[in-house]
């Protein structure tokens, strides 16, 4: 007897916020062999992501490169630079600034958190004022989140490296770039950050498993002092082995192939231009959104993250039951509202391997979603992305050439 529907056919659009598309040759680049991790070859491997991944952060500094989630990048850019009982600020864009910050709390640290609406992103100003009063300089770091994953929010990197600067503060600047990375332009080296952590599950579209921490000088030289306790996550012995192109234990030796096709990827197309696309689709689907008539979570433009956009449900009516919805009919996962947004936003995943078709068919599943979920909507909303993305490609003609 023949099962209906025992498999959907074609594939599953995955268009939550991360982990993203996996691109085939990304694939196929981890199917290699497992080669030796001491030996010859693989320097010559470790010696080119070490390189092409500090390109993608924009930096000329160490990266470091971690067997973990980005969880552990976290910890690590923590544990590396800062002492038992330290004070941290730290700011409330959202649930994963929220976790950040119960992390500090766990690791003997002292949070400070600067209460947000998980509408918007971070307020330089407030970061400044804090700092200027702090004259006995017992913050020792900030700690911010450029691209919030559970709210659609970007933050300005830049405009706090200028708050600390004009407050004259000694503090450490430390950024989560962990959905942002290889999706919006951040530049480690040019906004003066002291650690960045990322993974390489968003825009670096590869698998979870491998993390990063980029650092500076002065990253490196508060590690000397640091007083919390670390073993795996230690920088030394790492910075120390990756100058031969090694590492000290065994590295995610296949996701490192991944990740070196996917920095080719990246450098291929260009940075600006990968910037760019992002752009173009973030804009395309709020034009759809607001065609819909539903309500954008983040609420200042300035801040639309290019890399996802979270969709505040009706009153009376559960993302949650509509994201079913769209699972069971259209086979496409969309994002859940996390924590104190459950049940109230879906997310779009507009990031990574991702193009102006793969934007159209999602957008269209979520239309005829909202349609069969009873979610009050307007018509028309694929067709106002449509015409974003025609007046993109007219504005531009490298776009009409390719």
């Amino acid at each position: 007897m023949i099962r209906l529907n025992s498999h959907p056919s074609g594939r599953h659009f995955l268009q939550i916020p991360g982990p993203t598309n996996v691109p085939d040759r990304v694939l196929r680049a981890m199917d290699y062999p497992t080669i030796d991790h001491r030996g010859p070859e693989f320097q010559q491997l470790g010696k080119k992501v070490l390189a092409d991944i500090r390109k993608v952060f924009q930096t000329e500094q160490p990266v470091v490169i971690y067997p973990a989630s980005g969880t552990g990048a976290w910890e690590a850019a923590l544990v590396n630079t800062l002492s038992p009982g330290d004070k941290v600020l730290m700011y409330e864009t959202g649930h994963f600034a929220s976790l950040w910050k119960k992390m500090a709390d766990k690791l003997g640290l002292n949070p400070e958190f600067i209460v947000g609406d998980w509408r918007h992103g971070v307020d330089a100003a407030a970061i400044g004022a804090r700092l200027a009063a702090d004259s006995s300089h017992e913050i020792k770091a900030v700690c911010v989140v450029h691209n919030e994953t559970s709210t659609g929010v970007t933050s300005d990197v830049a405009a706090v490296r200028r708050a600390i600067d004009a407050a004259n503060h000694p503090a450490l600047l430390l950024v989560d770039t962990i959905s942002s990375l290889g999706s919006v332009d951040y530049r480690h080296d040019d906004w003066g950050v002291d650690v960045t952590v990322s993974g390489s599950q968003k825009g670096l579209m590869l698998p979870p498993g491998i993390s990063f921490n980029a650092v500076s000088q002065k990253a490196i030289a508060a590690s000397a002092q640091a007083k919390l306790p670390k073993a795996f996550w230690g920088w030394e012995e790492i910075l120390e082995s990756n100058r031969n192109g090694f590492w000290p234990y065994t590295p995610a030796t296949n996701l490192l192939y991944g990740l070196s096709e996917a920095c080719d990827m990246l450098l291929e197309e260009g940075l600006p231009n990968v910037f760019a696309r992002h752009q173009r689709h973030a804009a395309a689907t709020r034009a759809c959104v607001t065609a819909w008539g539903l309500e954008i979570l983040c609420q200042n433009p300035a801040e639309y993250s290019p890399a996802l956009t979270a969709v505040v449900m009706p009153d009376g009516h559960s993302a949650d039951t509509f994201r079913k919805v769209v699972l069971e009919n259209f086979n496409m996962s969309l994002g859940q509202g996390l924590s104190k947004l459950s049940g109230k936003v879906f997310r779009i995943g507009h990031l990574g391997d991702f193009n102006d078709l793969t934007l159209m068919g999602t957008l269209a599943g979520v239309e005829m979603g909202l349609a069969l979920a009873g979610v009050p909507h307007r018509a028309g909303g694929v067709l106002a992305a449509m015409e974003s993305l025609r007046n993109a490609a007219a504005s531009q003609p490298a776009l009409r050439a390719a």
